[in-house]
């Protein structure tokens, strides 16, 4: 390729324009074509204007009815059970936040609410946010607080959070810059003594002290490709954090004793009346000064305008969760067990018998899970020699459950009788 200033004397012209190479300023010149500067300026806008379009029907794509915190809370009802405090906070904080991301005021400057989501573990925390980022259409990315550290110490530091962000965005900066962070684990970070130390404590106010400026809204510079590796010769991009909601999550455990003492229900002497265990779990007197106590330092605590929290899961609801929801445990493994043409069953006692046995190891939803793969690991294995010998369905009962005594194995009398033939 050439341009006007070659001492090839032959006569060129613009093949877009038509303007020969006297009347533009710079012609470029291929082997069989030629354009002029002016007709590449326009093509680079009209490239830009489709670019911006793009962005516009980017945008358009979240429907304003989804928004709606009602409809939010619906969507969350299809696949997580109880827990309507949570949803109702998590649907209202949520569709607030993307109705102002769509609907910019010129004159007010209308801030984001980050949300504090407390409770035990295996109670739906990293479940709800999840469900809603997938129902919005959004990025969202699952960080653990326990692998920070403060910026220069062995660990990840604080804007791997939005190196993560970009990666679920598949590298698209826009749609990153209007997606979910969850931060799980988020107690870890407390500071771990109210004493002086002559230590630093680099993964705990450390990393809430590197986390202030990102979950309020700054600038950072993260690798394109959402790799954690840094080199000098990668691409890097500019993330703007100030329109990212953020989501932090923490089973809490010990706030109960802070939440006693400020409200006098600690028994002293021999005839003083004790707290009740459900007393000393209520997470609905939580005020800030009860976590600046438990070790989070006041300027954390204030990025977070919504403070809401999970309650322990209920046998009843222990057993809804294996049946009722869209992503039921129970439904999940009907579908893989009726990949082989085998029906898989449990009665109501033996439901009731994995849900007591959950609520005794105290991981709620997460048991459920332990509890069912040891149940099936066995005819997971031998499903497909077991189909060969014509079995149709199995039932697990209380009995199985609770004594790991064998499930009812229902097989066709036909293909079992074809089966003894062929060994014989």
């Amino acid at each position: 390729m050439s341009n006007d200033n070659t001492g090839d004397k032959k006569q060129y012209s613009c093949q877009f324009c038509g303007k020969d190479r006297k009347e533009v300023e710079k012609l470029i010149v291929g082997v069989d074509a030629a354009i002029c500067n002016e007709c590449i300026s326009l093509c680079g806008n009209i490239l830009e204007e489709e670019n911006i379009k793009t962005i516009h029907t980017n945008k358009k794509k979240y429907d304003a009815k989804k928004l709606n915190p009602i409809a939010i809370k619906k969507h969350l009802d299809s696949f997580i059970i109880g827990q309507d405090e949570a949803k109702i906070a998590l649907s209202v904080a949520v569709g607030q936040h993307y109705k102002k991301l769509h609907n910019p005021s010129k004159d007010i400057k209308l801030e984001k609410t980050n949300v504090m989501l407390m409770g035990p573990t295996g109670c739906g925390k990293t479940l709800l946010a999840q469900t809603i980022a997938d129902y919005l259409g959004v990025p969202f990315a699952i960080c653990d607080a326990t692998t920070l550290t403060e910026a220069g110490y062995v660990g990840d530091d604080v804007e791997s959070i939005i190196t993560r962000l970009i990666t679920e965005a598949d590298g698209d900066v826009e749609l990153t810059q209007r997606g979910i962070v969850f931060v799980d684990e988020i107690d870890k970070i407390t500071k771990k003594s109210n004493n002086v130390s002559i230590t630093r404590d680099v993964s705990g106010e450390g990393v809430q002290q590197g986390l202030l400026k990102i979950i309020e809204g700054t600038k950072v510079r993260v690798n394109a490709s959402g790799s954690k590796r840094k080199h000098p010769g990668q691409d890097m991009v500019d993330v703007d954090t100030s329109n990212i909601l953020f989501i932090v999550g923490g089973a809490f455990i010990g706030l109960d004793k802070i939440l006693n003492e400020r409200t006098n229900k600690k028994g002293i002497g021999f005839g003083a009346e004790l707290p009740k265990d459900e007393e000393t779990s209520n997470l609905d007197i939580v005020q800030p000064e009860d976590l600046i106590k438990y070790g989070f330092i006041p300027e954390f605590i204030g990025r977070f305008g919504l403070i809401t929290h999970v309650n322990q899961l209920t046998k009843e609801q222990l057993i809804s969760i294996l049946k009722v929801p869209k992503n039921a445990l129970i439904k999940q493994y009907q579908y893989l067990f009726g990949l082989d043409k085998i029906g898989l069953e449990f009665t109501d006692d033996a439901l009731e018998a994995i849900a007591n046995k959950a609520t005794e190891l105290k991981t709620n939803a997460r048991g459920l899970k332990n509890i069912m793969e040891k149940l099936l690991l066995k005819y997971q294995f031998e499903g497909t020699e077991l189909k060969e010998k014509g079995l149709e369905t199995i039932t697990f009962t209380k009995d199985t459950v609770l004594n790991n005594s064998d499930p009812v194995l229902i097989f066709n009398n036909k293909n079992s009788r074809e089966n003894e033939q062929k060994k014989n």
